[in-house]
């Protein structure tokens, strides 16, 4: 179980972190859309996540969102040590009715995030879909993991954004799976996956 605690002046943010959980989760961020995109996160990815975040939703949701994002990459990061035995790649592709996505990862230690996807409308609910990508983006840099979002099919914004959700959740799981032919060694030709360089 991974513990981080942050406070800036825009928001407070304290999470429990178990990779190898059961989806269980306790998620409090102030945005009902962006709490139950979380959950299904979690709960498809086999997460266990206590988050209680208190942002300046008075400004708007951006610093909330974003915030999440940092604190969630610090954590995964914190959780997966030196990577030692885990698959190190995910690669899901998922349905929600007529969408169809595709997620791929790696948790290679070099941040970078990229996306295809266009959204049908400004909002669901009270969450800006603009923030999509402010919150992988930072999730992708503080946990150092090279993450894709491709649109196979599109359709409507709630089943877009759930579906990564979904997805995504399925391939940090599908990452994070130790591999015994490894034999608790890093997948990587150098021996290490640590920020900077090519593994």
């Amino acid at each position: 179980m991974v513990e981080i605690e942050r406070k800036t002046g825009e928001t407070e943010i304290n999470l429990k972190l178990n990779l190898s959980g059961t989806g269980k989760t306790h998620i409090d961020t102030g945005i009902g859309f962006f709490n139950h995109m979380l959950e299904l996160l979690c709960f498809h990815g086999f997460i266990d996540l206590e988050l209680v975040v208190r942002g300046d939703l008075k400004v708007d949701e951006h610093h909330t969102v974003e915030d999440t994002g940092i604190v969630l990459g610090q954590a995964i990061k914190k959780a997966l040590g030196d990577k030692s035995g885990i698959s190190r790649y995910g690669n899901v592709t998922l349905p929600m009715d007529e969408v169809l996505v595709q997620v791929v990862l790696d948790l290679s230690g070099r941040p970078y995030y990229c996306d295809d996807l266009v959204f049908s409308r400004e909002r669901v609910g009270e969450f800006p879909v603009e923030l999509f990508a402010e919150f992988f983006r930072a999730l992708a840099a503080n946990s150092e993991m090279t993450l894709h979002f491709i649109t196979l099919r599109n359709g409507n914004a709630h089943h877009l954004i759930e579906a990564c959700f979904k997805a995504f959740g399925r391939a940090l799981d599908q990452a994070t799976k130790v591999d015994t032919r490894l034999q608790d060694k890093p997948l990587s030709t150098k021996g290490r996956l640590q920020e900077g360089g090519r593994h």
